[in-house]
């Protein structure tokens, strides 16, 4: 896999974005783009010198469109803009999600079509190599005209202007990542050597206006998401080995007659993770008729997030590689004129905002779901175990509020699933009368994210609290998950408090750390 991503307006995806985020790769401004980049600018630079009006390049913004400016204040203007929007409110962004959307602005600016000059793509790109995020404060994007107001802030930090954050290392060759230090925007680019950004026409307005913050966050919360849905699908395969529930309702026959692809694959990864243990046939002569729902429509519940996740990553895949500024350029070299530039919508940000929202209320329902097992592995008359897996209940309460604090987080998710793209806002004297509120969206996945890998913790540390009793194995990818998570959760001797163990249970659920154990194990985990 290469080290190198091309900018280039059509190739980058999420997982490129987190990469060169984090400063596992370099970007390299492809030569192609460059060329396009230049072309637009040319169509902006003729415009200005045939004298004609175009909206963003000479005029003033939203409401105040119609008042024409003088080619002696286009710099001027574009500053102002950038100066008057970064009003954004709340705490800061984390400074990778920042790095994030200079990456994400940088390929949309490569596209070709925003008119501003190259030199704006490269600063962006370095700032990222050399770990200089802009301080943005989260809460200002209603996510249409663009995220304005946290993407000024972000163009305020091009300028060498307010605060910002950058990347600690010691040692050499980058040497190793210690966290953030707080400086002047100024002192941050002189350190890397970089000049400050000296705006030139319509280019304030082209780094503003973009769905940029929302592709961000939604970068992250799909790459999340991936990890949480293998999570999902992982506790669940540990419930019913600990529960000695059926693997019938995984029967693949059962699936393809009910055509739903989501499901059906899900279905293919829990068989594929009990395969090989020795649990089933030693409880094949049970009593038991039917598990629950939570077991036996897991397939059901589990397998439209699969489609789900899916249609998510092509939508933002989609709109990493867009150009979402207005006006647009479309140069023509053979016939110049107005007709180079298009005002429009493409900084709406509805889908994105529907795609979140969606995947927010999936969340929720995967929670649900895994909580209701939890509650079935703690209680004695569901699982045949002692009351809340106690070493001696009554005296003790073993993993008793494991569960409450699973439902609490789950009361936390009901508020957020509440759809961020009901609300509508109007502003700028109506002119802006539609938005998509999908930043709110956005951000609110991820903390719906958080949420859902804490729920999964309580799952997977009562399952495989559970399986101690049991004297067959699961299968060696459950076997192995289960040793994954001892090294974190020591086994249940008596009472302890145990709200740290699943908060860093949580977090390597949402890194992707058991992912990678279950792959380890079984390389071609679908």
């Amino acid at each position: 896999m290469s080290d190198i991503v091309q900018i280039d307006g059509e190739s980058l995806s999420a997982h490129d974005v987190l990469d060169l985020a984090k400063g596992r790769k370099k970007a390299q401004f492809s030569e192609q783009a460059r060329n396009r980049v230049i072309l637009a600018r040319e169509s902006v630079l003729g415009i200005i010198n045939r004298g004609e009006t175009a909206y963003g390049i000479n005029t003033g913004f939203g409401s105040l469109s119609k008042v024409s400016i003088g080619p002696d204040d286009l710099e001027e203007l574009q500053t102002n803009l950038i100066r008057s929007h970064a009003c954004a409110l709340g705490e800061d962004m984390h400074p990778e999600d920042v790095l994030a959307m200079m990456i994400i602005r940088a390929n949309s600016l490569a596209k070709g079509n925003s008119g501003v000059r190259p030199e704006v793509i490269d600063l962006l790109l370095s700032c990222v190599h050399s770990g200089i995020a802009p301080r943005i404060p989260r809460i200002g994007s209603l996510g249409a005209s663009g995220d304005l107001a946290p993407l000024a802030h972000l163009a305020l930090g091009l300028l060498g202007e307010g605060e910002g954050y950058i990347r600690t290392t010691t040692g050499q060759h980058g040497g190793t990542f210690h966290g953030w230090r707080n400086t002047q925007m100024s002192a941050a680019l002189k350190i890397s050597g970089l000049e400050p950004l000296c705006l030139q026409a319509k280019e304030g307005l082209s780094l503003i206006n973009g769905t940029t913050q929302m592709c961000a966050w939604l970068s992250r919360a799909t790459c999340e998401f991936d990890h949480l849905l293998r999570a999902s699908d992982i506790a669940l395969a540990l419930s019913i080995e600990a529960l000695n529930a059926s693997h019938a309702p995984f029967d693949k026959r059962l699936h393809e007659v009910r055509q739903q692809p989501g499901q059906s694959a899900m279905a293919q990864r829990v068989r594929r993770l009990l395969d090989g243990g020795t649990i089933r046939d030693a409880h094949a002569d049970c009593d038991k008729v039917q598990d629950s729902y939570s077991l036996r429509c897991a397939p059901q519940v589990h397998g439209p997030a699969h489609e789900a996740l899916a249609n998510c990553v092509n939508t933002l895949t989609l709109e990493l590689n867009s150009a979402t500024d207005n006006p647009l350029i479309f140069p023509d070299p053979n016939n110049p004129g107005p007709h180079e530039v298009v005002s429009g919508g493409n900084f709406h940000g509805q889908i994105l905002g529907l795609c979140a929202d969606q995947m927010s209320l999936i969340a929720h329902e995967l929670a649900v779901i895994s909580e209701r097992r939890t509650n079935q592995l703690l209680d004695p008359i569901w699982s045949g175990l002692p009351a809340y897996l106690a070493k001696n209940s009554g005296l003790e309460s073993g993993l008793m509020i494991v569960q409450y604090v699973a439902a609490a987080a789950i009361a936390e998710m009901h508020v957020g699933g509440v759809p961020a793209t009901l609300s509508n806002v109007s502003v700028s004297n109506n002119k802006e009368d539609h938005v998509s509120m999908g930043a709110t969206a956005c951000h609110k996945l991820i903390l719906q994210n958080a949420h859902l890998s804490r729920v999964l913790a309580c799952e997977i540390i009562s399952s495989v609290e559970a399986l101690e009793y049991n004297e067959n194995d699961p299968s060696p990818v459950l076997m192995a998950v289960s040793e994954w998570l001892r090294e974190r959760v020591p086994k249940l001797t008596g009472d302890r408090s145990m709200g740290q163990e699943i908060e860093d249970t949580s977090r390597a659920i949402l890194d992707g750390e058991i992912s990678e154990c279950a792959l380890s194990i079984l390389p071609d985990l679908s």
